[in-house]
């Protein structure tokens, strides 16, 4: 049984509704569960970046890895010190500002989620079936190329509803003024501006995406030769996930550090009113936080980001994977059914 013919049933008998449907519940268990982890990941990462006194944070928003700042205003947080590792932080995270703030900002995070993650797995699916036909003999690299381009699709859709919310939580402005926010954005700044902070978050992400896929469909392909089954069971895509997840999120670390701090720089943008442009790329920040910190500040928040990635990629595709696999039973039980009561 080749690698190919393992990964390729996952594709028959299921409409791209039925995948969206399965994607959500992944997209919802996984916020729930790991949002916690990401908070404290966020924390230790921003934290390198002192602020200016008198400024704070206001608001961080789990999973998508969103922060903003406030002056002299309540923030979604007291000061609890400094963070000397990651169980440090849960710890004074959970003193300081109660349980609750392990889950900060997650209705909104359900907002971004569930959208981003619908169109990413749809459109892998998609772009991983049409490949794999057209890649012949290189049909096992197709992975790699649809994770890619899905998610630059997903975070380029999902980038300006990004923007928008932070400049919404900065303002205490409701969801129902999204509208009046997003003209008032491209009257004073253009269109473009709805896209700033991008190029972090691709740099970050297309890597993750396309090591994640190649590495999660070998490792389920292998897993399933070991164990001789034709289709993955539960153990198999959870296994798979979590340790594909885990090799990308250690190699896509600095730029995960990066777009934190650079994130944390636009919250200031938008709490002051400032139009201007963040000048600092990439390198840029990069190489000054070589400079001040070390290569070591290149991978703050290391544990908490593998610790949380690692589980929510298991979580995720889990989930996913048994959804399709429950849509493709039952149209597969509709379709006999529907064959015998012809027959009769």
């Amino acid at each position: 049984m080749s690698r190919q013919s393992v990964a390729s049933p996952a594709m028959e008998g299921i409409t791209p509704i039925q995948q969206m449907i399965s994607s959500c519940s992944g997209a919802l268990l996984t916020s729930l569960l790991v949002t916690p982890l990401d908070v404290v990941k966020t924390r230790l990462q921003a934290q390198k970046n002192p602020l200016v006194k008198g400024k704070y944070f206001v608001y961080c928003n789990g999973l998508m890895d969103h922060i903003c700042v406030c002056e002299n205003s309540k923030g979604w947080y007291k000061a609890a010190g400094h963070f000397r590792g990651t169980l440090d932080a849960f710890y004074k995270i959970v003193c300081c500002e109660g349980i609750t703030a392990l889950w900060s900002g997650l209705p909104p995070t359900l907002v971004m989620a569930v959208p981003a993650t619908v169109i990413y797995f749809t459109c892998y699916d998609q772009l991983c079936a049409a490949l794999r036909m057209r890649m012949g003999e290189r049909a096992q690299e197709a992975p790699l190329l649809a994770g890619a381009i899905a998610r630059v699709g997903s975070a380029t859709v999902i980038s300006p509803l990004e923007l928008i919310r932070t400049k919404l939580q900065s303002q205490k402005q409701s969801y129902r003024e999204l509208t009046n926010c997003i003209c008032s954005a491209v009257q004073t700044e253009g269109w473009l501006s709805l896209w700033r902070g991008l190029g972090p978050t691709l740099l970050r992400d297309v890597p993750f995406s396309a090591m994640y896929w190649y590495n999660y469909e070998r490792g389920k392909g292998w897993l399933c030769q070991r164990y001789n089954t034709r289709e993955p069971t539960f153990t198999i895509t959870f296994v798979s996930g979590a340790g594909s997840g885990s090799i990308a999120a250690i190699v896509t670390l600095p730029f995960d550090v990066v777009k934190t701090r650079r994130q944390v720089e636009l919250g200031e943008l938008h709490v002051n009113n400032l139009s201007g442009q963040v000048s600092s790329s990439t390198f840029s920040i990069m190489k000054k936080i070589v400079t001040q910190d070390g290569f070591r500040g290149l991978f703050a928040g290391f544990l908490p980001r593998v610790i949380k990635v690692a589980p929510a990629c298991a979580i995720m595709i889990s989930s996913y994977e048994f959804g399709k696999a429950f849509f493709r039973k039952h149209n597969q039980e509709r379709i006999l059914g529907q064959l015998q009561s012809t027959n009769t």
